[in-house]
């Protein structure tokens, strides 16, 4: 990290993070302009869950009070719709310019939750449009009187086109953000900030936490309160379990770093053994080499004498001839 730190300076960071932020950016407004092409389609698919409610009936339609109205509600929930349908590009961005600042093994454990965030949100969204939804607009429809026991004054829904779609998206919204407990809490277990241990013992606070921000987040209906506080709890005991294995993955993971680096000291230790005999068989053939040397000077020595006997003799023979 440190070299590519060298590598690539402050500046070019910010040059990289504004090219992946264009990207996204450039991706949203595309999928905005596709989805207000077919915005009636968008929300003919989001008042159907009203539709089947109310049944058939000549007068059971949808009313708007302002001009502007379903104009600007038409630009929220295709708004609302580019972001879901842009949203792995966003996540494929933020992934780009991440990932190289990462150690192998740290990409591969978030790998996982890139694909899981999207997932878990279009669950929580396809369990309120197709299970809370339904039974939340029966509840509230059967509020409806024909008249005969109210003065002859029926009582009938006529739902405004901005208040629905509006509570519609704030619900998937709701459920959606909820149903990434279990990415969150996986990632703190990941990162030691949290335990398994310790959501375990606040397991009664959770489920505490669970309903007043279902009650927060949903309509002040039973149905839609309990349908999300309901999940919000499995997801937290379903987030305890990937604690404990995210925990499990680290502990052995560190038990194979360390024993890695036990490997390591070894190496280094026999090989600065392997050189220290090496060495000590160096000197002793060094001091061996000095004490064979004063030999073969002494040897030389000896060969570079003149020999006396030679001339020993020759003078012997001088003094006889002179007799």
């Amino acid at each position: 990290m440190q070299s590519q730190d060298k590598q690539m300076p402050i500046m070019e960071h910010l040059i990289e993070l504004r090219n992946r932020l264009t990207w996204a950016v450039l991706a949203l407004f595309i999928t905005f302009g596709i989805c207000y092409f077919f915005v009636e389609d968008i929300y003919g698919f989001l008042v159907r869950p009203l539709a089947e409610a109310m049944g058939p009936g000549e007068n059971r339609r949808m009313i708007y009070t302002a001009l502007t109205e379903v104009f600007f509600t038409y630009v929220k929930v295709s708004f609302f719709a580019a972001c879901f349908l842009s949203a792995p590009v966003f996540l494929g961005q933020l992934w780009a310019f991440v990932a190289p600042g990462l150690y192998k093994n740290e990409r591969s454990a978030f790998y996982p939750f890139l694909f899981a965030t999207p997932v878990l949100f279009a669950a929580g969204g396809a369990l309120v449009y197709y299970f809370i939804m339904p039974l939340a607009w029966t509840f509230f429809l059967s509020f409806e009187t024909s008249g005969a026991g109210t003065g002859g004054m029926a009582i009938q829904l006529e739902a405004k086109v901005g208040e629905y779609l509006s509570l519609v998206m704030k619900l998937i919204f709701a459920f959606g953000l909820s149903f990434q407990l279990p990415v969150l809490l996986t990632l703190m277990a990941r990162a030691g900030i949290v335990t398994a241990e310790s959501l375990a013992k606040r397991r009664k606070y959770a489920v505490v936490i669970a309903f007043v921000m279902a009650a927060i987040m949903t309509p002040p209906d039973l149905i839609s309160q309990v349908g999300l506080a309901i999940p919000i709890v499995i997801l937290y005991e379903i987030s305890i379990v990937m604690a404990r294995l995210a925990e499990r993955k680290r502990a052995r993971r560190e038990a194979e770093e360390e024993a890695e680096e036990a490997a390591e000291q070894a190496e280094t230790t026999k090989n600065a053994s392997d050189d220290g005999v090496d060495a000590q068989a160096a000197a002793a053939a060094s001091m061996h080499e000095t004490d064979t040397k004063p030999e073969t000077k002494s040897s030389s020595d000896s060969s570079a004498l003149p020999d006396t006997s030679k001339g020993t003799d020759r003078d012997e023979d001088d003094f006889n001839n002179a007799r």
